[in-house]
């Protein structure tokens, strides 16, 4: 807190902003409306205006004859700091609640240049009835005087119960330099009058309580911080940035025994570690919702704050948790959609009715959605090359594909063509024996499914699988990688635009294979 000291204003030299005072049946009450800080900065600078013409030599006689007749008058009764006008002492009696400040206009007066700027004042309170006052001295020779009651800021305020003690018991004024925000000490200050200060605060906004909240704790006033964190932890917050203001000036508190428990709560919880059972339950909701378009938007909402997960710093076992949760989900889909398929290839299944049919078919859709789904956020977090594993390893299931309808089965691949995205992009790095049983095992199926994979899935990107496949064989040894693209060629002679093009991986195998090493041997040959 500022520096107080006995109030010295020079006379003379304070223009006065005289305010009336709003008694209220709750007492005394001396909260401004921000419009006087306003409009007593914008007095105080006032805009450029632009020059008049020449005046005639008449008019500037007129002038020259006003001007001395305001200097004589003003020397006569010089101005006094703290006193107003008969008409603003009526419009104090007459307020009976609080009204937009009356601001008497400046008078102008010639002084010398090397004078001091004079200095910008209003006043709140009833000197009549106060014992005290209180000068709060702001930038730029800003200042505002209070009437306030000694007894009242001893009861309400530590801060000023400590600076009038019984040493200093005589005085009557302080003076407070250097106020950061002189608006809101005023208003603090009026809270002491208030009997009813929920009532005062619950016409507030979040960012001006906050305000309140800096002086309270400045002041040490208990009762209005109280208030304060009541109304904090009761008004919504709006926004993130909102939210990151209160739980900093709350945290400020915190250290000092204030009870910010209620508030803080808000935003923490006393359980330390991140809730496992709370990410299952709702990673269970989600895939075994059967409402698309519900499914849809969450699965996009929970990819996009895991994302967010990932980029906080120095949660590696928040990660480990998450990832081993993810890992629990896949298996529970991979061990669902084989026992689908088992049921589907069943022989007696084919002459079953369409109504028993249907929700199986519609459910192997569902699994295979939401095992992209998870492969999607395990690549995100860098964490797929098991998936990659577990389905590499799926023969059984990569049998009864073939024995499946493609109409029923297509969406399945889609998953093995996300893989081989992946690996092509850098996002998994599974083993080499991995990436070999990948590609034995899954993709003669993709193959298989190409054509409805074209215009079945949405968000297939031919090209882009493509070069994933194609990569994903140039990873592998030379010989793994004659075996699997001449394999492909046959497929490809055969069925055209309805199997992947992997032109560009067999142009860098046939490099590797039939120039590079003639190409070394000549150079080491030159050497």
């Amino acid at each position: 807190m500022a520096e107080i000291r006995l109030a010295t204003v020079e006379q003379g030299r304070t223009k006065i902003r005289n305010v009336p005072i709003a008694v209220t049946p709750e007492g005394f009450w001396c909260c401004p409306s921000p419009v006087v800080f306003q409009k007593t900065h914008k007095a105080k600078n006032p805009p450029n205006r632009p020059k008049p013409s020449s005046p005639s030599p008449k008019t500037t006689a007129q002038k020259k004859e006003t001007t001395q007749l305001i200097e004589k008058k003003t020397a006569s009764t010089p101005l006094r700091p703290g006193v107003a006008s008969d008409g603003q002492r009526n419009l104090r009696s007459d307020t009976s609640g609080m009204s937009a400040p009356n601001v008497v206009p400046e008078r102008t007066s010639r002084h010398k240049i090397e004078n001091p700027p004079r200095k910008v004042a209003i006043e709140f309170g009833e000197p009549g009835t106060s014992n005290m006052k209180v000068v709060l001295l702001g930038k730029q020779g800003f200042c505002v005087k209070l009437s306030v009651h000694k007894n009242v800021l001893v009861d309400n305020s530590s801060f000023f119960a400590d600076k009038l003690s019984e040493e200093q018991s005589g005085l009557s004024c302080l003076e407070i330099d250097d106020c950061e925000d002189i608006e809101i000490y005023v208003e603090t200050v009026g809270l002491m009058y208030c009997k009813d200060m929920k009532q005062r605060l619950i016409k507030q906004s979040v960012s001006r309580v906050l305000r309140i909240l800096k002086v309270a704790e400045l002041l040490g006033f208990s009762l209005c911080i109280k208030s304060c964190l009541e109304y904090l932890e009761a008004v919504p917050w709006v926004g993130e940035e909102e939210e990151e203001k209160v739980v900093s000036s709350v945290l400020r508190l915190q250290g000092e025994g204030i009870g910010v428990t209620p508030v803080l709560k808000r935003v923490s919880s006393e359980v330390s570690n991140p809730p496992k059972d709370t990410l299952s339950h709702i990673m269970d909701l989600v895939l075994k919702s059967n409402e698309e378009r519900g499914r849809r938007e969450m699965k996009t909402i929970v990819l996009k704050l895991l994302r967010e997960n990932n980029s906080v710093p120095n949660c590696a076992g928040s990660a480990d948790i998450c990832n081993e949760t993810i890992y629990t989900s896949c298996r529970s889909c991979f061990n669902s959609l084989l026992s689908l398929f088992r049921q589907a290839t069943e022989p007696e299944f084919a002459d079953k009715s369409m109504d028993i049919k249907d929700p199986v078919v519609k459910q192997i859709l569902l699994e295979a959605d939401n095992l992209s789904w998870l492969l999607d956020i395990l690549a995100d977090r860098q964490a797929a090359d098991e998936f990659a594993l577990i389905w590499a390893s799926q023969q059984e299931l990569a049998v009864l594909h073939t024995k499946m309808p493609i109409v029923s089965r297509y969406h399945v691949s889609c998953i093995t063509a996300r893989l081989f995205v992946g690996i092509g992009r850098g996002e998994l790095l599974p083993p080499k024996e991995a990436r070999q049983m990948l590609l034995q095992t899954w993709l003669q199926p993709l193959i298989n499914d190409y054509s409805w994979l074209q215009h079945g899935c949405r968000s297939f990107d031919r090209k882009v699988v493509e070069e994933g496949i194609g990569r994903t064989i140039l990873t592998l040894p030379l010989e793994d990688q004659q075996s699997i693209l001449l394999s492909w060629l046959g497929s490809f002679l055969k069925a055209g635009d309805n199997c992947p093009n992997l032109q560009r991986a067999f142009e860098v195998w046939w490099r590797r294979t039939f120039i590079r090493p003639y190409v070394d041997a000549q150079e080491n040959f030159n050497f």
